[in-house]
């Protein structure tokens, strides 16, 4: 019986250490710097400990220049597994309006039609109307 132990929902865990299993950053060191700088916050206090305790039921707020994230924390982490286990260890509660707020400013840089470099089809079309004589040329 090879049954992997999960943590009651009661205990508590260190905030780096559940950033980090819960795959919000690489590394510890990492989600260490991000609490240090007062980019997270535990039931809406910035926390500036990375020795902070969570449990079930905290809500998490990431925030991360133009984009934050908004997380209730599920339960404690065991390991930093693949994203479909790091993924049960909270739900993500960020509107959906932000995400689409998101994916405009983050996104691809838009260009208006007719601007920029000329399509292949656009090119012809010159390529055609300046070898129709030598026009220029007189």
């Amino acid at each position: 019986m090879n049954e992997e132990k999960q943590p009651p929902s009661e205990v508590r865990q260190r905030l780096d250490k559940w950033l980090f299993f819960a795959r919000m950053a690489k590394s510890r060191s990492i989600a260490q710097r991000r609490i240090a700088a007062g980019d997270v916050r535990v039931n809406d206090q910035k926390i500036l400990q990375a020795s902070h305790t969570v449990r079930a039921g905290d809500r998490i707020v990431l925030a991360g220049g133009a984009q934050s994230r908004i997380l209730v924390v599920r339960t404690a982490g065991t390991r930093r597994g693949p994203y479909e286990e790091a993924r049960q260890l909270y739900d993500d509660v960020t509107p959906a309006v932000q995400e689409q707020q998101l994916s405009d400013t983050l996104g691809h840089a838009a260009r208006e039609t007719g601007t920029g470099r000329p399509t292949k089809k656009q090119r012809r079309v010159l390529d055609e109307l300046r070898s129709d004589g030598d026009w220029w040329s007189e």
